[in-house]
């Protein structure tokens, strides 16, 4: 059929005029149709190639995957292409100014309130498409009768700027006439994440450490434990443990501070949010921070774990809601009687100060996720309980992250968190303007158990496999399964409370992690790298079982928690030495730095998959929720022909 007779043909279709097919010998053409998506669906990355790297990976999993665990499945199918892992690439190109602690992006006047979303357009069913011409037309509601216009070859995808929230009607023109139109209005999102090291992706730096594959290092000498020699090294040109350039050798993290990274549950779930709705964008704001507890980090100022020159000049709660004015100034506003629960809550009585948007300027949080409460009932230490030697200097030192806890004083804890949720209940709505009505809006996220085996009965038994970093640790499972109860005890805490006030509880990753704890992994000669629960150390041998510069990070494991060998192997955390020796008051003590680069470091963190298995569960309560709200994917890029009782974790 030649070029004219098409034209003609597909003329006459559109405006109803029957041609007979014995006189033109063709056959009825599918009517055109205009296809379109947002370019860069997750704003949160400035480039929408990042953006589009996951999209594509997401894209190309089988259908069951896409639907039941396409964040841990894409996780694993990234890890594999990229080395070093895949965000090491995209963390500095991000709306997150690490100056400012502000959600501020280059060229991009309006993160929280976009004016407008970039959209790609194409028409379909138009044969022989690369020999016409299209006209293409657009007409933003609220505004201009026509907007821009675009000549290009029909086979050419056409990208507009269309203003949001109304959008625009978008049509095409072939010859003068229009041969096909579409409504295009993008649905934003804004999806803030709140929290403490669970939800930051503590264990998990964007750039993690690199080791050399000939030198070692050395950490001084114990008189409990002898030498502590034999070490992997970091690349570069230091000269000693804590200098300069060593500590410019440090992993490198979305905000420092913080141990805030990419791979963190949260950020991962908001981006595949994203991604699986092509009409869909989301304005993501993540201000979780490792070691935060709701008063100390969500109500009060908690700059982090790590020195920065720029640290937080804000608490979490106040981070949102001055991200909620945007180019308003969200003030001060001080807030005694509100939330220290008649003085149960002392550390937030008197004086107490936070940022308030106004109503009428606060943009509206469409999903708010949260974890918090681990270090609320001190879990961090109470665990130090269990993997602290008897012996261990560690133990006399008081832990390493203060003193150790018994099971009193997590129970204490409990008591004291429930308490403290009730106040972060009326801080989500008298603050950050949640309505009531719409609690389940709130995701609290249960941290997963970290010591149970395959049986999903029996903890980790007696031992030092993947601690021999140190001499202090040895695994004891008596005490572990004291911290095993106490976990099992936290998780029951915040399901009563996310049911009372009336939260989305998300607990659906909590049977992924069943055989795959801390003790999951091998020590026999062969084992495959990463699943090998031994330090490598260097003799006069060389290096044994393994050369440190052929550990990956993010390559797929068993284990989906890091143990302090692991943390030890990818955050390797280090403080200057003239911090050590001023501040620390630690100038003998150079092993102390191992405490730090095995503890400090993400130790008994979940690994990128375990984030990813996390945020595979929050996915699938929020889409539930966006559902309730008429907020579901309007394009779902999900397999259609799986039933609703297949979806789950596996």
């Amino acid at each position: 059929m030649s070029l004219r007779a098409a034209i003609i043909a597909l003329l006459l279709t559109l405006v109803g005029v029957a041609v007979a097919p014995a006189a033109a010998q063709v056959t009825q053409l599918p009517v055109p149709k205009i296809t379109w998506r947002v370019e860069n669906q997750f704003r949160f990355f400035t480039d929408a190639a990042d953006t589009e790297v996951h999209r594509a990976t997401f894209l190309a999993l089988p259908p069951a995957d896409q639907l039941q665990r396409p964040i841990l499945a894409a996780e694993q199918a990234l890890s594999i292409r990229h080395e070093n892992g895949w965000a090491e690439t995209m963390f500095r190109d991000t709306c997150w100014n690490t100056r400012t602690n502000r959600f501020e992006c280059k060229e991009v006047r309006d993160y929280i309130n976009p004016q407008s979303h970039r959209v790609t357009l194409q028409i379909d069913n138009i044969d022989e498409a690369a020999g016409l011409t299209c006209t293409w037309l657009t007409a933003p509601r609220g505004g201009p009768v026509r907007g821009d216009a675009v000549v290009q070859a029909c086979s050419e995808q056409a990208h507009f700027d269309i203003p949001y929230p109304d959008g625009a009607a978008v049509s095409v023109e072939i010859g003068g006439r229009e041969v096909a139109n579409v409504d295009v209005k993008v649905h934003d999102l804004l999806i803030v994440g709140m929290g403490d090291s669970f939800a930051s992706g503590e264990g998990n730096p964007d750039i993690p450490v690199r080791f050399s594959r000939d030198r070692s290092a050395d950490y001084g000498t114990r008189s409990d434990s002898g030498d502590l020699t034999g070490y992997p090294a970091r690349v570069g040109a230091w000269k000693q443990i804590g200098d300069k350039p060593f500590i410019d050798e440090n992993a490198r993290w979305l905000d420092q501070g913080c141990h805030r990274s990419l791979y963190s549950h949260q950020l991962r779930a908001a981006l595949q949010l994203s991604i699986e709705d092509d009409h869909r964008a989301v304005t993501y704001v993540g201000v979780a921070c490792s070691g935060s507890e709701v008063t100390y980090g969500l109500f009060l100022n908690y700059a982090g774990n790590e020195w920065v020159p720029h640290p937080a000049d804000m608490s979490q709660i106040s981070a949102v809601a001055s991200a909620q004015c945007d180019q308003h100034d969200a003030p001060m506003q001080d807030l005694p009687e509100a939330y220290h629960m008649d003085g149960t809550i002392p550390e937030l009585k008197g004086g107490l100060v936070l940022r308030k948007c106004d109503p009428l300027n606060a943009r509206r949080i469409d999903l708010m996720m949260v974890s918090i409460g681990g270090n609320d009932v001190g879990f961090s230490r109470l665990l130090a309980n269990s993997v602290l030697s008897d012996e261990s200097t560690l133990r006399m030192l008081g832990g390493w992250f203060g003193q150790v806890h018994s099971l009193d004083d997590a129970s204490l804890g409990l008591e004291a968190l429930i308490l403290r949720y009730k106040s972060l209940n009326r801080a989500i709505h008298y603050l950050l303007h949640i309505p009531w009505e719409q609690s389940d809006r709130v995701l609290l996220t249960a941290y997963p158990g970290m010591a149970l085996q395959g049986d999903g009965v029996s903890t980790c038994p007696d031992g030092v496999e993947g601690m021999d970093v140190l001499p202090d640790f040895q695994l004891s499972e008596t005490k572990l399964r004291v911290g095993t109860w106490i976990a099992d005890k936290l998780n029951t805490a915040m399901k009563e409370a996310a049911d009372h006030y009336e939260w989305t509880f998300v607990d659906g990753h909590r049977r992924e992690f069943v055989g795959r704890g801390l003790c999951a992994g091998t020590t026999y000669d062969g084992a495959n790298i990463a699943d090998d629960l031994r330090l490598p150390r260097k003799t006069a041998d060389g290096w044994r079982p393994y050369n440190p510069a052929d550990y990956r990070a993010y390559i797929p494991r068993q284990r989906w928690f890091r143990t302090p060998n692991d943390a030890f192997m990818t955050g390797n955390f280090h403080v200057a030495a003239s911090l050590m020796q001023k501040a620390l008051k630690l100038n003998a003590l150079a092993w102390f730095q191992l405490v730090l680069a095995s503890t400090y470091s993400g130790a008994f963190h979940p690994t990128a998959e375990g984030q990813a298995a996390i945020a595979d569960a929050v996915v699938h309560k929020a889409r539930g929720v966006l559902a309730k709200y008429g907020q579901g994917a309007e394009r779902p890029l999900l397999a259609p022909d799986l039933p609703e009782a297949s979806i789950g974790l596996h």
